[in-house]
C-alpha cells in the first residue's frame, strides 16, 4: 500500500510540474516583440470612375419596333434559309454510299493509284480496303471527294455552324504512313 501511495504521489507531482509555465514567458515576449515590429500593409483602393449621364434623344435614332425594319429582317432571314436549303437539298435526295456511315477519323488513306488515267485513293476502314474516286462521298458530313493527290484526299463537307446554318468546308485526309 505504501508503494502505491508513493507512486501516486510521484505521478501527481509530474502532472503538476507539466502544467507549469516553463517556456511560456519566452513565447509571450517573442509574440509581443513581433507585434510591435510588424506593420500591416494595406493597398489603397482606386477611386471609382465618375458616372456621366447621357441625355436620351429618340429623334436621332431609328425606332427599334418599326414595322419596316422588322419586315426587312424577316425578308433577309427567309432568303438565307432558302440558300441553306438549296445547299443541303441535293444531299438529302440522293442515295447514300457505303463509306458515309463511317466518321472521317475512322478512315485512313493508305495509298493512291491511277486507274485508266483517273486518280484513285485507297482507304482503310475497319480492316477493309476501299477504292474511292473523284465525286465519291465519304464521312458523315456529306463529304464529296473533290481532289485526289499522291498523299492526300480533299473533300467538301456540308456542316451546320453554331447558328444552325448549313455551310461548306474543305477537309483534307492525309496519307497515313505505315508504322513499323
Amino acid at each position: 500500500m505504501t508503494v502505491n501511495r508513493y507512486l501516486l504521489g510521484i505521478l501527481g507531482l509530474m502532472v503538476i510540474s507539466g502544467c507549469s509555465s516553463s517556456g511560456d514567458e519566452e513565447l509571450r515576449q517573442w509574440m509581443s516583440e513581433l507585434r510591435a515590429t510588424t506593420k500591416p500593409r494595406v493597398t489603397p483602393l482606386t477611386e471609382p470612375k465618375q458616372f456621366i449621364p447621357q441625355a436620351y434623344s429618340a429623334d436621332a435614332t431609328i425606332e427599334p419596333f418599326n414595322s419596316l425594319k422588322l419586315t426587312q429582317a424577316l425578308r433577309r432571314d427567309s432568303t438565307q434559309l432558302a440558300s441553306n436549303a438549296a445547299l443541303i437539298a441535293p444531299e438529302m435526295s440522293r442515295r447514300k454510299e457505303p463509306l458515309e456511315s463511317y466518321p472521317l477519323d475512322a478512315m485512313a488513306m493508305v495509298g493512291s493509284l491511277n486507274k485508266k488515267d483517273a486518280p484513285t485513293a485507297l482507304l482503310k476502314v475497319d480492316k477493309l480496303l476501299y477504292q474511292v474516286r473523284l465525286g465519291n462521298y465519304i464521312g458523315q458530313n456529306y463529304g464529296k471527294i473533290t481532289r485526289i493527290s499522291e498523299n492526300s484526299i480533299q473533300l467538301r463537307e456540308i456542316v451546320q455552324d453554331a447558328t444552325g446554318d448549313w455551310i461548306e468546308r474543305v477537309v483534307t485526309l492525309d496519307l497515313q504512313e505505315d508504322k513499323k
